[in-house]
């Protein structure tokens, strides 16, 4: 056979073949690019719900409440699908169209989360009306679910909610006889109920707090108050003008008290004290518990079904508190079982409302996305079923907040010092200048509005030290921020002292639904003359 008949077949035969090849690399290319250009597009609404709840979050003074929490993530929520509709419009999904693909948003919240998803009204007949009516579609947040878990041996049948850093509730009987308690588990408490130390550092037992505010009065007026004295009670803040009156704000107008509050306050001592209390409590009565008895609070399956161990024992090796011991790796495998159970559970039960082709399923989150998800409040959204070329598209994007109220964290005190900045607790170069310590939150914009004018402050005049709070090149990496605090006080004692004493009045600071307004306030009240 001629050389020309041979290259003849030989293009006949690799000619289509490269073809094809070429087809199908341009087409994985085109769907690499469209998923790449979706993950973009879901982190940035993510991203932009994120900053919709925590602006929303830092400007309320009732942020911390149920119902307006709900409002807050509500609107963010919106925000959410707005931003979905903006970024993929050009591809031509809007709102209700990429509804359709998103099987579930979660918000994780202090000791428990909030699934956004469609469900079925369940209505009786006395309670239907044009809006809302019996077996109708909607979608909405579910109700809130706890991060709790079961233990049912011997003589204890209790529940325990758990929660982000190391505070739980224990609600049911111990021997009989009903419990409800609530507080910080805390080892390394030294000193007495009116002088404490924590891991041998005092804690300063009272202190005066101050910032600026503004605030609208009732006459529509804004006015502006300098280095106004301020005590923090379940998460509100009450304030003292130069008058001596005593006001809250709500929504950024003023509220006058009809009590005075004492300028000394000793949150951070109470804090300690509690926490030795109630760490004694549970070792008393729960030291016997192991992970192994954690069942679920509806279906009683066993939570963790291959550790065994103790859970509030005393480690010789280990403080209660520190990262790795026990009781942190049963709160951690707690709050993943309860969040991954209930949104597997959501999104698999998305196929029954919609109408997309798709068998939309519950992807496997890598060990670290968890730890992001159980250590800060995050919100965690998913889109499946859109047609990407060579595939479905299955994506998910995790966002997490680390500057809320709702939740003070070791992470969440800055530093102030005497050449006008803050820096985090753990800045290698922050010297032994200190000024105070406060809450993060405490140095973010706040806004004030009148209807007419809206203007805006800050309630701390420092600015956040570059290389600490943008760059963060200056910052140690420590797993146990406790244990390296407590090192640095032969250097630093003003540093240690401001940082433990500061995260003490903040997490006693913080509103919990588990406590009686009346009873947090009376702590800190000055009887009348």
């Amino acid at each position: 056979m001629k050389y020309q008949s041979l290259a003849v077949i030989f293009i006949i035969i690799i000619l289509p073949i490269s073809m094809i090849l070429t087809a199908y690399v341009q087409n994985q290319v085109k769907t690499i690019e469209l998923q790449t250009s979706y993950d973009t597009k879901l982190t940035n609404a993510t991203h932009d719900a994120l900053n919709a709840f925590q602006l929303n979050a830092i400007n309320s003074s009732t942020s911390d409440l149920a119902n307006s929490k709900i409002r807050d993530i509500e609107a963010s929520v919106n925000t959410f699908f707005n931003s979905m509709a903006t970024h993929f419009n050009m591809a031509g999904y809007n709102k209700d169209i990429l509804q359709e693909y998103v099987p579930a948003l979660v918000y994780t919240m202090y000791d428990g989360f909030y699934i956004y998803s469609p469900f079925t009204n369940t209505l009786d007949a006395e309670d239907e009306g044009t809006s809302y009516y019996n077996g109708q579609r909607v979608y909405g947040l579910k109700p809130y679910i706890f991060y709790s878990a079961r233990y049912n041996t011997g003589n204890v049948d209790v529940v325990i909610t758990y929660s982000l850093d190391n505070y739980i509730t224990v609600q049911g009987t111990i021997g009989g006889n009903p419990v409800d308690r609530s507080g910080y588990l805390l080892d390394n408490i030294g000193g007495t109920d009116i002088s404490r130390t924590y891991r041998g550092v005092p804690i300063t037992s009272s202190e005066t707090l101050t910032e600026d505010v503004k605030v609208t009065n009732t006459d529509g007026t804004i006015q502006q108050f300098d280095n106004c004295t301020y005590v923090k009670i379940n998460g509100v803040k009450y304030y003292k003008d130069p008058t001596g009156t005593w006001f809250s704000i709500l929504n950024g107008e003023r509220y006058n008290q009809g009590t005075s509050f004492k300028e000394q306050n000793d949150a951070a001592l109470r804090y300690y004290n509690e926490a030795s209390d109630f760490t004694s409590w549970v070792r008393s009565n729960l030291n016997d518990l192991r992970s192994s008895d954690a069942v679920d609070t509806v279906t009683g399956d066993r939570i963790e079904t291959t550790a065994d161990y103790y859970i509030f024992r005393t480690d010789s090796n280990k403080s209660i508190e520190d990262n790795d011991s026990n009781f942190n790796e049963h709160r951690r495998a707690i709050i993943r079982y309860s969040i991954e159970k209930n949104l597997s559970i959501a999104i698999a039960n998305y196929n029954n409302y919609t109408d997309v082709t798709t068998d939309f399923q519950m992807p496997e989150l890598l060990e670290y996305e968890w730890d992001k998800i159980i250590n800060n409040i995050s919100i965690i959204s998913f889109m499946q079923g859109l047609s990407i070329g060579g595939k479905i598209y299955n994506g998910y994007t995790i966002v997490t907040n680390t500057e809320s109220e709702e939740v003070v964290s070791t992470d969440s005190i800055y530093i102030r010092t005497s050449d006008g900045q803050y820096h985090k607790a753990a800045d290698t170069d922050i010297g032994t200048n200190i000024t105070g310590a406060n809450l993060n939150t405490d140095f973010e914009r706040k806004t004030v509005t009148n209807g007419e004018q809206t203007l805006y402050y800050y309630p701390h005049e420092e600015l956040g030290c570059y290389s600490s709070i943008v760059s963060q090149t200056n910052v140690e990496v420590t797993n146990n921020i406790y244990e390296y605090m407590a090192d640095k006080y032969g250097d630093n004692p003003t540093l240690v002292s401001s940082y433990f004493t500061a995260l003490g009045r903040e997490r006693y600071s913080m509103y919990r639904t588990h406590n009686n307004p009346e009873e947090e306030l009376s702590k800190f009240e000055v009887a009348s003359p």
